[in-house]
């Protein structure tokens, strides 16, 4: 499937610039009636005001793992792709003398350290990769007409860091460990080191072998919310899954190409419904008619905390304080507005969908087997 062009993160549309996704009584669908988006509160998990789990995902807490189970299990998920998707958690558990996944929390936390913005950008990454071709890593190969080059990738990092994870486990596990999962596994590590749920992530993914220019189609942020749910609908997510991949835009910056239109009123695009105080203050970011090439605005308004990944952000577009077009319609738009508003009320609820529904993203489409390679170095086929 095909996305619409110059979209950057999803966020995971996490897209494009992270440098680095009411309806209470119901609501309808895409020509489907929905009641009550959100299951009733148990007596045992009390809510207050905010709406509990929605049925269609089921609570996602779940016992600690018996000694059966992987210890990379451990934690508060019980969440799993393998019936569909072929991976496994602990894949490389009895393939490697070294664990490859502490190999890549040790370096995480390092890059993380030094520089906080490699989660917006290992996020934006996964989110790109995962969207064209499935979870293959085919975004890091290097050439003229390559996936990298698509000027809907414009300014998507993080490859080196990549690469350094790879040189790294290379040494300790030489041919062993696929480029598809270490995007994966640092991608979980830094949302975790970013205030986000330790989850078990699920690996066995192999490295594409197909790299185009031409085929990045990804969502483009002035989107509509229906013209964006048909987009994620076509990858198997729902509307909900597609708010919660948007909230990933609680972390990195949008540069003002994105979103500038939006703020004059001869533009064709004004939003008349933006908060004052942030429409001034994105119009001194982003002038008229000069140049604004490399300038950026933070996705979420709170600057104490823009590296780290939590749920005030929906609160900031239901305030409609959202920069992007396509964030903000999702306080606005009946199919997606309920979402936004329980997701703006409990953090809880955010950070055990935002791990689920990662996991699902990681899952897209991916090679497993013998399919595909494990490439000897990121950037270039074997």
């Amino acid at each position: 499937m095909k996305l619409h062009a110059n979209f950057g993160l999803v966020m995971l549309t996490l897209g494009l610039v992270l440098v680095s996704t009411p309806m209470a009584q119901c609501a309808t669908i895409f020509g489907v009636k929905v009641e009550n988006p959100f299951s009733k509160p148990s007596k045992e998990q009390p809510m207050g005001d905010s709406p509990a789990l929605s049925p269609s995902f089921g609570p996602a807490l779940a016992p600690a793992p018996g000694p059966s189970m992987s210890s990379r299990r451990s934690g508060p998920f019980w969440f799993s792709t393998t019936a569909t998707s072929g991976l496994v958690v602990g894949f490389y558990d009895d393939k490697c003398n070294s664990d490859v996944e502490d190999i890549i929390d040790v370096l995480c936390q390092e890059e993380f350290d030094q520089d906080p913005t490699i989660l917006p950008a290992l996020l934006r990454l996964q989110f790109h990769d995962c969207f064209v071709h499935g979870c293959d890593a085919s975004i890091l190969i290097d050439g003229t007409s390559t996936e990298k080059t698509s000027d809907s990738n414009g300014g998507v990092r993080g490859y080196e860091f990549i690469e350094k994870l790879k040189t790294a486990i290379e040494s300790e596990c030489p041919g062993v460990v696929s480029c598809a999962d270490i995007i994966a596994v640092a991608t979980k590590v830094l949302i975790r080191l970013g205030g986000g749920l330790d989850f078990p992530v699920e690996t066995g993914r192999r490295d594409g072998l197909v790299s185009i220019s031409a085929d990045v189609n990804l969502p483009n942020p002035s989107m509509t919310v229906e013209e964006a749910a048909a987009v994620f609908a076509a990858k198997n997510f729902t509307v909900e899954e597609m708010v919660i991949l948007l909230g990933y835009h609680s972390v990195g910056n949008a540069h003002c190409k994105f979103f500038e239109k939006r703020l004059y009123e001869d533009t064709g695009e004004f939003d008349s419904e933006m908060d004052l105080s942030l429409l001034n203050k994105l119009r001194k970011v982003c002038p008229q008619n000069q140049d604004t090439t490399n300038n950026i605005a933070l996705l979420n308004q709170d600057f104490t905390n823009n590296n780290t990944l939590n749920n005030r952000f929906y609160g900031e577009l239901i305030g409609n304080r959202g920069v992007l077009k396509l964030d903000q319609e999702l306080s606005r738009d009946p199919a997606s507005s309920a979402f936004v508003s329980a997701l703006s009320q409990n953090s809880t609820l955010f950070n055990i969908r935002k791990a689920e529904v990662m996991i699902k993203l990681q899952a897209v489409e991916v090679l497993t087997g013998s399919q595909g390679e494990i490439r000897k170095v990121c950037s270039s086929f074997n």
